[in-house]
């Protein structure tokens, strides 16, 4: 049951609300968020892998030159110290969370189902403006690294030099134009751009550890400078602790790994409430992906520190955001180079798309549901349009710079990972596995810890983060109240003493009485019949059925209604429902019960006192407050003929 919704005139406007049609998949949803497949189909599980790699293998574009950068000559060790974090403490986890979220909705679903009502709805309000943060990011840091690698390249330089800016905002613009095109993400480029992009990345790993091994100075030469500038290995340890949180862009992929889990094939034993096959391949996905990533990391930020030199990392240099794009051209050449930047841009731009579908599939799967998205933004167009503006801002922010937006990158994929291990903790909890409590407790710390230290030195992540989560709390309350009077009923069920109720008034005329229960005695139900025939001047032979409904959750927006029929003091017929939302539901079911006798329903209220402002925003937060006018405007919204709208009466 919904809203009767006007067909869009226009073309321009018909073309912008098509809907999701477009994104090809059932419900509208592709990419990382899209809905599960048809059971025991889907893909092997290393094909989804590559899915998740377009975002998380890509990150070697840019890491090691921001470890570099960051960390200096303890690079190697603090790059150790963040793979032992991502094994030991990402890794367990996120294959916790794959258990407890097996059909893709992630960490942030787990948080939900903890929290109820409006604190429930805020929080994961606040977590959505991280995750804006960390998919948004990746679209324009993405954009930025590929514009650098496309400006460095030797054949290129001296004719694209300077204009880093401009070329960001034209891949930004073009991955907007291929979305308003029309977009469906395949999983098939996934797994060829990753097979290349890491075959190109061993070639250089495997070329890079030649040199420094065959240059025996130069590991010689590390480790003095090492001893010189920091003393002894406990300072270079605690120094790597340190700085380790700066690192962090290093743990991106975990959260997409697990919202990729409806793509997995799972076994043919595999149910819908329980896919065991699907959690077992998906966290052979994750531990594959956290171990080949590892192995990346620990190798590039070893040859990169030994074999660059220093100022070459800073802006302006040849190796910033493409550290091991220069060691590509420095040791094999300009052609292999050449290669290596295309397959670089072409991953670069693939994780954009891969964040850019994730961030219009993350918006629907929470905010419709809590009526808290305006009418257009169901549709694909308009969001894409929106997103693509706020990338330009962004990009126009940080000056196109890879180096500047990796503190807000790193604070958006902390603040997930840090939710998720919060989730875990407290599902561990309440499964009475108190070893894993501690655990995951502890991983829970760690990375907290990592957030603040992240957010300290890196504040530009928290502000980014706290505009969008400024500007989707306020255009989700907005777009509630504006939504206020819709008809938010998916469907209503009568048991069979509420059908016999309907059945035998649609013999003579159908009259509720709409009440609120209190004692629901004999004279409670007696007196409330007296007063309704009082006010509305009704004959004694006139017979009701009372409607109560209890609130159940008022923050929520959407549900089924189920209505339960029974005769109270073998007299009183009282047809009693719970929703989140007392006019709503009555206005839903006054037109069922309309649509299914083919008469038209009365119903009766009395004149609640207090102030009007004071009630509707009772109604607004409470799902209660002046409950006729109310009841009424919600009808006159759902059904604007008026003959054929059931009748309210209010005395």
């Amino acid at each position: 049951m919904a809203t009767i919704e006007h067909p869009p005139t226009g073309r321009l406007r018909a073309w912008m609300l098509e809907g999701l049609a477009d994104m090809g998949r059932k419900g509208g949803l592709t990419g990382p968020h899209a809905e599960p497949e048809p059971a025991h189909r889907g893909q092997r599980w290393w094909r989804v892998m590559c899915l998740t790699g377009v975002d998380y293998f890509s990150t070697l574009g840019y890491q090691p030159g921001i470890a570099a950068l960051a960390a200096g000559l303890l690079s190697p060790l603090a790059t150790i110290v963040l793979v032992i974090v991502t094994l030991a403490g990402a890794l367990p986890v996120y294959r916790r969370v794959a258990e407890e979220s097996p059909h893709g909705q992630g960490s942030i679903a787990m948080l939900e189902r903890l929290l109820s009502f409006w604190k429930g709805k805020l929080f994961v309000l606040t977590l959505l403006g991280f995750a804006a943060t960390d998919f948004l990011i990746t679209i324009t840091l993405s954009a930025a690294d590929a514009s650098t690698h496309l400006i460095e390249n030797p054949h290129l330089n001296s004719a694209l030099h300077g204009r880093q800016m401009l070329i960001t905002l034209l891949l930004v613009a073009l991955l907007g134009a291929v979305f308003l095109k029309g977009f469906l993400e395949a999983i098939g480029v996934a797994v060829a751009l990753v097979g290349v992009y890491l075959t190109l990345n061993l070639v250089v790993v495997i070329t890079g550890l030649w040199h420094t091994v065959t240059a025996s100075h130069v590991v010689t030469d590390w480790t003095s400078a090492l001893t010189t500038e920091h003393g002894n290995v406990f300072v270079m340890i605690g120094l790597a602790l340190i700085v380790f949180p700066k690192l962090a862009l290093g743990l991106s992929g975990f959260e997409t790994g697990v919202a990729v889990m409806p793509h997995v094939r799972g076994d043919q034993a595999d149910t819908e409430e329980r896919p065991t096959g699907r959690i077992r391949d998906t966290r052979k996905l994750l531990t594959t992906a956290a171990v080949i990533m590892s192995c990346f990391l620990i190798a590039t930020s070893l040859i990169t520190t030994l074999l660059i030199p220093a100022h070459e990392f800073k802006p302006g240099g040849r190796a910033n955001g493409r550290a091991l794009a220069y060691l590509a051209h420095e040791y094999l050449g300009n052609t292999f180079g050449t290669v290596y930047d295309i397959a670089t841009i072409a991953i670069l731009w693939f994780a954009g798309a891969s964040a850019m579908a994730g961030l219009l599939n993350l918006m629907p799967r929470y905010l419709p549901r809590y009526g808290m998205a305006p009418h257009w933004a169901r549709a694909v167009r308009p969001m894409v349009i929106v997103f693509t503006l706020i990338a330009f801002l962004v990009t126009w922010i940080f000056d196109a710079n890879v180096d500047a937006q990796g503190g807000a990158y790193a604070t958006g994929v902390l603040v997930l990972i840090s939710s998720a291990a919060i989730a875990v903790t407290i599902a561990s909890r309440k499964a009475g596995q108190r070893r894993w409590t501690v655990v995951f407790g502890v991983i829970a710390t760690v990375f907290l810890y990592t957030t603040v230290a992240n957010v300290i030195e890196r504040p530009d992540g928290v502000k980014i983060g706290a505009c969008f989560i400024a500007g989707i709390i306020l255009v989700s309350l907005l777009s509630r109240l504006a939504r206020a009077f819709e008809l938010r009923v998916t469907g209503v069920t009568l048991d069979d003493m509420a059908e016999r109720f309907v059945r035998d008034m649609a013999s003579r005329k159908i009259r509720f009485i709409a009440n609120e229960p209190d004692r629901r005695d004999k004279a409670e139900y007696r007196d409330k019949i007296e007063q309704i025939r009082q006010d509305n001047d009704l004959p004694e032979q006139e017979d009701f059925v009372f409607v109560e409904v209890t609130v159940t959750d008022p923050s929520e927006f959407e549900a089924g209604l189920t209505v339960h029929g029974e005769v109270l003091h073998n007299r009183y017929r009282v047809m009693t429902l719970e929703s989140a939302s007392i006019p709503n539901a009555l206005a839903a079911l006054l037109l069922h019960v309309r649509d299914s006798t083919g008469c038209t329903p009365h119903i009766y209220f009395e004149w609640t006192e207090g102030n009007p402002f004071a009630n509707f925003l009772r109604f607004f937060l409470f799902g209660q407050g002046e409950v006729a006018p109310v009841t009424r405007e919600v009808l006159r919204e759902a059904e604007p003929n008026r003959g054929r709208r059931p009748r309210v009466h209010t005395g």
